[in-house]
C-alpha cells in the first residue's frame, strides 16, 4: 500500500483532516502530512499513489482502502483545476512535507540562494528588475526598483520586512504558502538580503494565524545555518487591518501605535527604526527563489501580459462551487476564473457581482467578465487586483448593503490619522442609509453656534447621491493610505451597477 498523503493545512484540519489521518493510521496505514493542493472544496483530500479522494471523512476510510469509494476524483495532476494552472510560487503545493529540508532541496530548494551568493547583489537586482516582478500585496510596484532604492540608500543597518498581515476577506494564499512551503519565504528573504545588504529580517504575522506563526518559527530555526549570517524573526500583530499598510506595519514593529506615516520619507529610505527597509508581501518574496535559479528570470518574464509579468496565485472564495487557489499567468479573464474554473456559484443561482481585491476592491458586474487579469486593465476599469482575492456573490446579494459595509468597515478599521478616512467613512455610512431610506431626510447636524437659527436643508435622493460621490472623491484623493483611498471603489461600483439596491 502506498503512503497515505493528507494535508495538514489549517483549512484541511478545520474540515476534519486530523480525524481522517487518525482513521487511516488506526487501519495500519502509513500517513504523511503534506502541504495543500489548494482544492478547498475537496478537503479533506486524501492522495494514494497519485489518486485523489475527497472530500473524505473518517467514515470513508474503509471504502477508500478497498477501492469502492464514491469519493474518487482520479489522478490529482490530471484534475482540470490543477492541470490548467501554471504553478511557480506554489510548485510544491500538495507534493512536499512543509518542514522537511530533504523535500525542499529535492524540489529545487536553495538553488536560488546559492546562485544569488555566487553572482552578487548587483546581478541579483538586475535579474529581479528584468523579471518584471511586481509587488503581490496590492500596489503592484516593481519589486526590483524598490530593492535598488534600498541597495543605494545610506544607513547604519538595512532590513527586510515581510508583510504577512493577510487581512483581506477571501484571501488565503499567504497563509497557504507559510503553512505549506515556509522555506520558500525564508529563501526569498535571504536573497533580498543579499541583494540590498540587509542584516536582519522580520515577518509580520497576524495573531489569527497560529498555525502559520508556529510553522514559520520552526522553519526559521531549521534553516538558520543555511541563511546565516542573515537573521529572521517572527513578530505577531493584533490583527488591525490598517497594519497591512506598510508604514503602519513598521510602526507596529517598532512597538508604536499602528497608524499610517506620511510620505515622504519612503520606507526604502527611512523605514524600520529609521533605516532603509525593503517591505514586500509574502507572495512577492516567495516568487524570488524561482527567478534567481538558472533561466528563472527569463521564464518569469515571458509569462503574463504587458507590464503584468509572471504568475499570480488567485484565490477563489465566496459563493463559488470550486473554491481554492489557482495560480496562473496574468491575462486570464474574470469570466474564465469565475465560471470555467470556479464553476459558477455554489448555490446554483446566477452570479450577481464579483469583488476582486478584498473588502476595498470594486464590485464587478457580469457584463465586465471579459476584463483580463492585469494591473493596468483593472485600473482602467476603476477596479483593483489587490492581493488576488476573488469573492463571488449570487443574485440574492444586496449591493446597497455591501456598499454600506465598505464604509462601516473603513470607519471601524481606520487608524484615525487622517480626516477623510476617519470622518468620511462615518459620514458615508450615514449618507448611504439616507439614500436607501429614499432621501429627504432632515439634516440634524449642528454645524456651528452662529448657524443655530439657520434653516437646515431637506436633500433629495439625487442630492444625497451627489454628496456621496463628492465624499468618495475626497476620500480617494485625500486619504493618507489605501484604507480610506480605496473604500470608494466598492461603494461607487455598487451604486453604478446596482442602483436599484439603493432604494428609490
Amino acid at each position: 500500500m502506498s503512503v497515505i498523503r493528507i494535508s495538514d493545512d489549517a483549512l484541511a484540519r478545520a474540515c476534519g483532516a486530523d480525524d481522517v489521518a487518525s482513521a487511516f493510521a488506526a487501519a495500519g496505514c502509513e500517513v504523511e502530512r503534506v502541504s495543500s493542493w489548494g482544492m478547498h472544496w475537496l478537503e479533506p483530500l486524501v492522495v494514494i499513489g497519485g489518486q485523489g479522494f475527497g472530500p473524505a471523512s473518517a467514515a470513508d476510510v474503509g471504502a477508500i482502502l478497498d477501492g469502492s469509494s464514491s469519493k474518487a476524483i482520479g489522478r490529482i495532476e490530471d484534475h482540470p483545476f490543477i492541470a490548467g494552472q501554471q504553478r511557480l510560487t506554489f510548485a510544491r503545493a500538495g507534493r512536499t512535507r512543509p518542514l522537511s529540508l530533504d523535500d525542499y532541496e529535492a524540489t529545487g530548494g536553495w538553488a536560488g540562494l546559492r546562485r544569488a551568493r555566487q553572482i552578487g547583489g548587483g546581478a541579483i537586482l538586475e535579474e529581479v528588475v528584468q523579471s518584471g516582478l511586481r509587488g503581490r500585496g496590492g500596489a503592484g510596484f516593481p519589486a526590483g526598483i524598490k530593492w535598488q532604492t534600498v541597495a543605494g540608500a545610506q544607513g547604519p543597518r538595512k532590513y527586510i520586512v515581510c508583510n504577512a498581515d493577510e487581512g483581506d476577506s477571501g484571501t488565503f494564499a499567504d497563509r497557504m504558502l507559510m503553512e505549506g512551503d515556509p522555506f520558500a519565504l525564508v529563501e526569498g528573504m535571504a536573497i533580498a538580503a543579499e541583494a540590498v545588504g540587509a542584516q536582519k529580517g522580520y515577518i509580520y504575522l497576524r495573531s489569527e494565524y497560529p498555525d502559520a506563526i508556529a510553522r514559520m518559527q520552526s522553519a526559521i530555526t531549521i534553516a538558520s545555518s543555511i541563511i546565516a549570517p542573515f537573521e529572521i524573526e517572527v513578530r505577531v500583530g493584533a490583527g488591525a487591518y490598517v497594519c497591512g499598510e506598510e508604514t503602519s506595519l513598521l510602526n507596529s514593529l517598532e512597538g508604536k501605535r499602528g497608524e499610517v506615516r506620511a510620505k515622504p520619507p519612503l520606507p526604502a529610505l527611512e523605514g524600520l527604526f529609521g533605516c532603509p527597509t525593503v517591505v514586500n508581501n509574502v507572495l512577492t518574496l516567495a516568487a524570488v527563489p524561482h527567478i534567481l535559479t538558472d533561466g528563472g528570470s527569463a521564464e518569469y518574464q515571458v509569462l503574463g501580459i504587458d507590464r503584468s509579468k509572471g504568475t499570480m496565485p488567485i484565490q477563489l472564495a465566496g459563493n463559488i462551487r470550486h473554491s481554492g487557489l489557482f495560480e496562473t499567468a496574468f491575462g486570464i479573464t474574470l469570466g474564465e476564473l469565475v465560471n470555467d474554473i470556479g464553476g459558477g456559484t455554489a448555490s446554483g443561482r446566477p452570479v450577481k457581482a464579483v469583488q476582486v481585491g478584498g473588502p476595498l476592491g470594486a464590485y464587478l458586474h457580469p457584463d465586465q467578465f471579459d476584463i483580463v487579469f492585469d494591473y493596468e486593465a483593472y485600473g482602467a476599469a476603476d477596479a483593483l487586483i489587490g492581493h488576488g482575492g476573488i469573492t463571488v456573490f449570487d443574485d440574492t446579494a444586496d449591493m446597497g448593503e455591501m456598499a454600506r459595509f465598505a464604509m462601516e468597515f473603513c470607519a471601524v478599521e481606520s487608524c484615525g490619522k487622517c480626516t477623510p478616512c476617519r470622518i468620511g467613512a462615518v459620514r458615508g455610512t450615514e449618507i448611504i442609509d439616507r439614500i436607501r431610506a429614499g432621501g429627504r431626510q432632515r439634516d440634524v447636524i449642528e454645524t456651528a453656534p452662529q448657524m443655530h437659527n439657520a434653516p437646515r436643508g431637506n436633500r433629495s435622493r439625487e442630492d444625497e447621491v451627489r454628496l456621496l460621490e463628492d465624499l468618495c472623491e475626497t476620500m480617494k484623493f485625500g486619504s493618507l493610505c489605501a484604507l480610506g483611498g480605496f473604500t470608494p471603489y466598492p461603494v461607487m461600483s455598487a451604486l453604478k451597477h446596482w442602483p436599484e439596491d439603493f432604494g428609490k
